[in-house]
């Protein structure tokens, strides 16, 4: 059994015929079916019955299909982590998002490999970062920004930086001072519009709220952050963001942001990585560039909005 068998295999099996996959394949048909007779051989079993449409798989087939897509997966993965380790600039890098940070950073980042890794691929999902975590443990993506991360056996994990919470409303009227800031206990007597458990600023707000001996009162539970700030402008509640969340949706300007002090309440945002998988040259440059891009980001023209950890 060698390697080009099984991918000719395979290609016969989702082509559904001999003709097919020899065209796709660029080889001659008698060579290709020479290749998956000699594996049925070997195997001792037959892999297809033929018919005069085309081929069927066996139950044999079947399942030595299943094998060989992950058997010429990993080998793929194999091939493109040697050709990361010789330079580190070629290959695809997977990362994980959070939502408030997607619409911020993604274009900057894209900018950023354009110009630095200009023969990699970026590619990012986003979700809640327990999700994310959950995703970088079965590979799905290489590297995740994750809010208020634990330490775990599964995962290494860089401080990045804390993010501040502000207190969205509604636009104050005029003469009013829209961004004074809201001590942390007053924060329980306003309803907000917020995402469910386990969400990072969730979990925030509830965590800084009971060390005050004072309860969350939410109105809504919302995932979408530019709906939040939909509904907050038109008076349904109040939020608690990042700013930079906030100024990366439309409704940004139509809504006021307020600090929350005694005690600030902030979120830490850090890096994870597997610390299962080896960390290829490009994982390793990608995040550099992503540690930028972030810090740069995340600043406000008005001043420091972040702190780095």
């Amino acid at each position: 059994m060698d390697l080009k068998q099984l991918d000719y295999f395979r290609h016969v099996a989702e082509l559904g015929s001999f003709t097919r996959a020899a065209s796709f394949l660029s080889v001659v048909q008698p060579a290709l079916s020479r290749q998956v007779r000699q594996l049925e051989v070997e195997l001792g079993q037959n892999l297809f019955e033929r018919n005069g449409r085309g081929v069927v798989l066996t139950d044999a087939g079947t399942r030595l299909l299943e094998h060989t897509r992950g058997i010429l997966l990993q080998v793929g993965r194999a091939r493109q982590d040697l050709a990361d380790q010789r330079d580190g600039d070629t290959g695809l890098f997977t990362l994980g998002l959070p939502p408030s940070l997607g619409s911020g950073i993604t274009v900057p980042l894209v900018k950023a490999f354009a110009a630095q890794l200009p023969k990699a691929r970026l590619a990012t999902v986003e979700g809640l970062s327990a999700y994310i975590l959950e995703w970088l443990s079965i590979g799905r993506v290489d590297c995740a920004l994750v809010y208020n991360a634990n330490a775990a056996p599964d995962f290494a994990v860089q401080p990045l930086l804390t993010d501040p919470l502000y207190l969205i409303g509604p636009l104050a009227p005029r003469g009013a001072k829209p961004s004074a800031p809201i001590r942390l206990v007053e924060l329980a007597d306003h309803p907000l519009i917020m995402p469910g458990r386990p969400h990072a600023m969730r979990m925030a707000v509830e965590n800084a709220l009971g060390a005050v001996e004072r309860k969350i009162r939410i109105a809504h539970e919302i995932e979408s952050i530019p709906a939040i700030l939909d509904l907050v402008r038109q008076g349904h509640g109040f939020g608690v963001l990042p700013r930079h969340a906030v100024r990366a949706t439309q409704w940004g300007a139509q809504v006021s942001v307020r600090p929350i002090r005694e005690p600030l309440l902030c979120v830490a945002l850090s890096v994870a990585t597997s610390s299962r998988r080896p960390t290829s040259t490009l994982i390793a440059k990608s995040i550099e560039i992503l540690r930028t891009v972030v810090q740069r980001e995340m600043q406000h023209p008005d001043g420091p909005e972040v702190a780095r950890a």
